[in-house]
């Protein structure tokens, strides 16, 4: 990986055969129930489905659609389909219309289809019910929603909740049959590396699945030679630090999902809201998308005078020039021009939102957390936090971002915030600080017992291989988190002399203004320049292991030269904008191009949510 310095990154693979491959299945399973028939969709695949699939390719075998929600089914037709992610209170739901139409004697025919797999429990439910024999089952094999050129979603953001706090272990088959998927299309992959426990499972269910089947990927020339899977876990901090990248502040601001943002009144400038597609088509978002945010305005202005000065060109045309001018250039310039006005606006209303929020001032804060200063003034600035009542979800950011570089809170000051916050934000967050203790995010320092000893006992049951099972209160105990010292060993702090280059950056820190390099993408890069994690033991064993490093010098000898300089990064529990920002800068850098896999986009206020939930 080191010797490709400076050389151009290969095109990314083309993914819209993942698209069509989804939506012909889905088709043919629709088909499977010929006649007209009504479609109940789970609102959380609504715009995934949107994706792939128009209203109107769904409407020649559909009368009409509706969303699975708590009320009773208006449908009058004979034939009921449910699209359907694989969950007991939508089981419950699909009984109840079932049961309810036995009662009242009507005869209908139901079909779930359940996306991306049909769970066991699922099935139980249903039996419990007494609908087992009324329905039918399918799966629609949806793992895999391409959101841009590089980037791969399998929507999946309830994976982070199940897997790293209830150790459900469910989501690990799709995992692995999604590797599968792609490596049969873009594969073979010729070098796997990855850390974390997850990780590990994954890629060991796929290897067993491939060594199963007839791999359809043999034979062909391969877009992709590298993977790299990594679990949220083994980087949390990165995940809570506020994101500055143009990217990370619109999902921060307005909350991007499926690849699209709507865009409210205050910044269309117009009384309503417009849903805008983010990916590379959009010609002005592809050139801020990746900047830290202090270099977007100044861009964005500069684009307004060479956009207006295209437009001045007509004053001196004659009517053949007018002509050609309008015929080639005026449609693309007016969306140009509107897709300039939105981004301004956007920018405009989060530069509203920030100020009001003392931005600067927290992202001070968050730079002492990460260098390990003025501590005591950072937890001054937490309870005043919490005290104005500024947002639950900040104040809770804030609070893991302290508790996971300090390895936990000592005593004291765990009982006063957490005192404080319950009193300001209500009671009903008491569940909440119980799930951010057992995950880890969020832990009191154990009286009497130094972290050297936590350490040592919990590296001990780590490294031995047979204790493979190990316990969530364990992993939870590991999670007393060895941050400062991984920062040391990995230089994760840049050390600068003068004011860091924003404009022109030296390094992934700028994604962090230049205070943090993240921790997730220092160690891809670490692996891939050693092409593999020697030299890395002391950091491995701060991570709690889990490292593994695989190689076929067959399928290497026999990839292109450009598949070598292609990297599949999977983050299991999802990946943040800003991870992605600096490992895009990083493939400028080296000449390899990444793509992003990852159970969902995330972010510190999404990984907030999801521990504020009650369990489903």
């Amino acid at each position: 990986m080191a010797s490709t310095a400076r050389r151009d990154a290969p095109e990314p693979p083309d993914f819209g055969i993942l698209k069509r491959l989804a939506r012909d299945q889905l088709i043919y399973l629709l088909e499977q129930l010929p006649g007209r028939k009504d479609l109940f969709i789970e609102p959380d695949l609504m715009s995934p489905l949107d994706r792939i699939a128009n209203v109107s390719v769904l409407k020649h075998e559909v009368d009409k659609l509706y969303r699975v929600e708590n009320r009773p089914a208006p449908s009058t037709s004979d034939q009921l389909c449910f699209l359907v992610r694989p969950r007991v209170r939508t089981m419950r739901y699909i009984a109840d219309i079932v049961n309810a139409d036995k009662m009242s004697g009507r005869s209908r025919k139901y079909k779930i289809i359940f996306s991306p797999q049909k769970f066991y429990a699922c099935e139980m439910v249903l039996e419990e019910e007494g609908v087992f024999g009324d329905v039918t089952c399918d799966e629609w094999s949806f793992y895999l929603l391409p959101l841009d050129e590089d980037i791969i979603s399998m929507e999946l953001p309830e994976f982070f909740r199940d897997y790293f706090l209830e150790g459900d272990h469910r989501w690990i088959n799709s995992v692995a049959r999604a590797l599968q998927l792609l490596n049969s299309l873009y594969g073979p992959f010729s070098r796997a590396y990855g850390i974390g426990r997850c990780a590990k499972m994954s890629y060991e269910l796929w290897r067993d699945l491939e060594e199963e089947s007839e791999s359809e990927g043999q034979g062909r020339k391969p877009e992709i030679g590298n993977i790299f899977l990594m679990d949220r876990d083994t980087d949390y901090v990165t995940a809570l630090c506020s994101q500055v990248v143009y990217e990370g502040l619109v999902d921060d601001t307005f909350r991007i999902k499926c690849g699209s943002v709507d865009f409210g009144p205050e910044v269309t400038s117009s009384d309503k809201s417009i849903k805008v597609l983010l990916n590379a088509q959009d010609k002005i978002f592809s050139q801020i998308r990746n900047e830290h945010f202090s270099s977007v305005f100044g861009f964005l202005s500069q684009k307004s005078r060479n956009l207006q000065a295209q437009y001045d060109r007509r004053q001196g045309m004659d009517i053949k020039q007018m002509k050609n001018f309008v015929s080639q250039e005026l449609k693309g310039l007016k969306q140009e021009h509107r897709l300039l006005s939105l981004h301004i606006g956007a920018c405009e209303s989060i530069m509203k939102k920030k100020t009001k929020q003392d931005f600067q001032e927290m992202i001070k804060v968050e730079h002492a957390l990460l260098e390990g200063f003025d501590i005591r003034e950072s937890t001054s600035f937490i309870e005043e936090h919490i005290d104005r009542q500024v947002s639950p979800i900040e104040s809770l950011r804030l609070m893991c971002l302290l508790s996971i570089t300090e390895n936990g809170l000592i005593p004291k000051d765990y009982r006063s915030l957490k005192t404080q916050y319950l009193q300001s934000y209500g009671p009903e967050h008491l569940l909440t600080f119980h799930n951010l203790k057992r995950i880890g995010l969020l832990t009191e320092q154990t009286a009497g017992e130094t972290l050297t000893a936590v350490e040592s006992r919990v590296s001990k049951l780590v490294t031995d291989r047979a204790a493979g099972k190990i316990t969530d209160a364990f992993n939870s105990l590991a999670k007393k988190s060895n941050f400062r010292a991984i920062s040391k060993k990995l230089s994760l702090i840049p050390r600068v002399d003068g004011e860091y280059n924003l404009k022109m950056p030296p390094d992934m820190a700028y994604v962090f203004s230049g205070a943090y390099t993240p921790l997730s993408c220092k160690i891809i890069e670490q692996v891939l320049e050693r092409r593999g994690w020697q030299g890395l033991e002391e950091v491995v064993r701060l991570l709690n292991g889990n490292e593994f490093a695989m190689a076929d010098s067959a399928l290497e000898e026999g990839a292109g030269g450009d598949a070598q300089r292609v990297v599949l990064a999977l983050f299991l529990g999802g990946c943040t904008f800003s991870e992605i920002a600096a490992l895009r800068f990083l493939g400028k850098e080296r000449g390899c191009r990444f793509i992003f896999l990852t159970t969902a986009i995330t972010s510190s206020a999404r990984m907030m949510e999801a521990m504020a939930e009650a369990k489903a």
